[in-house]
């Protein structure tokens, strides 16, 4: 049993032009559970991002939003695993995958980026790969040549309605990632149907 996360992080672009665009489904998923906690992340310099203290399920942890593009998102999660002493294990970073059905969720320790550029440079300012991923489905266009404006498109309605269940699906995990209950929240929401 690990100790737990201590850092949630939702991956995206800043920018209203891309706040409801596929590529931050990770940010949703942080934004809803600060929503759901009536929590204000509030943009913080030193983490280059939104941040918020919380206490969920008991647990004390922290939301982080990187304000940084996408591609420079480790700056802002190192700046705060640093400041706080969170270990890599102890980090849970939201991201879209279009390796997965559109309102797919998977929970995953390390691993490579696979494209991913805020995987990528994550995984360049930790030194390590051994984080946990929250790999939110929203689907591949179907040709590589199409991926860059299908992320930085926002879904359709069905679609949208699909990731919103699946984030409400990892939101019930919570409390077995806050313990440490790894196997616990995998199984859980591997087999959530």
């Amino acid at each position: 049993m690990s100790s737990g996360i201590s850092l949630i992080v939702g991956l995206g672009n800043p920018g209203a032009e891309y706040q409801h665009t596929r590529h931050n489904a990770g940010a949703w998923f942080v934004q809803k559970l600060a929503d759901d906690a009536n929590v204000i992340l509030r943009s913080t310099a030193k983490f280059h991002g939104l941040h918020s203290s919380i206490t969920l399920h008991g647990k004390e942890c922290h939301l982080l939003i990187p304000t940084t593009f996408m591609n420079l998102s480790g700056q802002a999660i190192q700046a705060l695993a640093n400041y706080y002493k969170i270990t890599p294990e102890q980090i849970l970073i939201a991201h879209d995958e279009l390796d997965l059905p559109i309102g797919e969720v998977r929970l995953k320790l390390s691993g490579g980026h696979g494209g991913h550029n805020g995987l990528r440079d994550t995984i360049r300012h930790l030194n390590t790969n051994n984080f946990y991923r929250l790999r939110i489905g929203i689907g591949h266009p179907g040709n590589s040549h199409l991926v860059h404006n299908y992320v930085l498109s926002p879904p359709k309605k069905t679609e949208q309605s699909l990731i919103d269940n699946a984030l409400s699906d990892a939101e019930r995990v919570l409390p077995f990632l806050l313990r440490g209950e790894m196997q616990k929240a995998m199984m859980e929401l591997h087999t959530i149907k």
